[in-house]
């Protein structure tokens, strides 16, 4: 079951500079139930990371960064995993026998998880055409470089003296996929003046009205304020009354208002249980005119002075 992997490392003109080998494990091979059980290993959501850092900002504590060389090789094996003797270093002796593993090795199915090491690889959707790319993605993609370009040295700005209250905004623009006619969602979630969250996602669901677009994206908006809750109590944090600021009343009368409306009963169920978080007092809704409205650059282009506004208090 091992396997040399032979690679050599080249500079930026292509010469090699370097000879690299490996060993590796053929985990294709591998059983479940026999080999392996479990190799599932939990990572750390990106969320979970900027609340530890804005926390830190508030206390004022230094963080360190740390890595682990070869990580995976740290892991120790609960199953009993044997292995073939590695070409070049057979034992002449006894050629028929065989290793048994003490540590994980690469390529074993659950090496991961034995040493709760994750290399998590971030993909790009630049549209869901991207099979038949024409010139106009081509312009899009360039137009993408040229705002990373721009904005390479801005970053995120955690201060320790703006507070640490919890706090949403929700906002929704209506049918904004001209190829399904779904709608965008835009949250984001601060502790004090510190964005931690933020998501722009397409809706799986098709809104009848402006209304219906707000009420699930509020939804959305309340299930990632819920989970950073129960993060924060970890802290030492238990909060109430959650504020969450959207643009439209509509959604709000829908949100305080227990009773299923006519009007409001082919919303799917799921997104129902903002209802029972607002009749509980956990969270607070409240209207926010659409100028001040923070999540509206998470769902459509602004203007030069809008956007300014509404990345001047996170952005440094």
């Amino acid at each position: 079951m091992l396997k040399w992997i032979f690679k050599n490392k080249n500079d930026e003109e292509n010469t090699v500079i370097r000879n690299k080998s490996r060993l590796v494990m053929r985990g294709y091979r591998q059983e479940e139930g026999l080999d392996f059980e479990e190799s599932f290993t939990p990572v750390a959501r990106m969320e979970a990371i900027r609340i530890f850092l804005a926390y830190a900002a508030h206390k004022s504590f230094t963080v360190f960064q740390m890595d682990v060389k070869t990580a995976f090789l740290h892991g120790t094996l609960k199953e009993d995993v044997y292995v073939c003797q590695p070409e070049g270093f057979i034992n002449a002796d006894h050629p028929s026998h065989v290793y048994k593993l003490k540590k994980a090795l690469y390529r074993l199915k659950q090496a991961q998880r034995a040493c709760t090491k994750n290399c998590r690889r971030f993909f790009y959707r630049l549209t869901s055409s991207k099979a038949k790319p024409t010139e106009k993605h081509l312009k899009e993609i360039k137009r993408i470089f040229r705002y990373l370009r721009g904005t390479i040295n801005t970053g995120l700005w955690y201060t320790k003296d703006s507070g640490f209250e919890l706090t949403g905004f929700s906002d929704a623009d209506y049918a904004r996929c001209k190829d399904t006619f779904k709608s965008t969602s835009g949250r984001a979630q601060f502790l004090g003046e510190k964005l931690v969250s933020w998501s722009s996602k397409k809706q799986d669901y098709t809104a009848l009205s402006t209304a219906e677009a707000e009420y699930v994206s509020l939804s959305v908006c309340c299930a990632q304020v819920l989970w950073m809750r129960t993060q924060l109590t970890d802290y030492g944090f238990h909060f109430k009354n959650i504020p969450i600021y959207c643009d439209s009343k509509s959604a709000i009368a829908i949100s305080c208002n227990p009773v299923r409306h006519s009007r409001t009963k082919h919303i799917v169920v799921r997104y129902h249980f903002i209802k029972e978080h607002v009749e509980k007092g956990t969270i607070e809704l409240y209207f926010v005119k659409t100028d001040y409205q923070l999540a509206d650059i998470f769902t459509k282009a602004l203007l030069a002075d809008r956007f300014k506004f509404g990345s001047s208090t996170w952005y440094a």
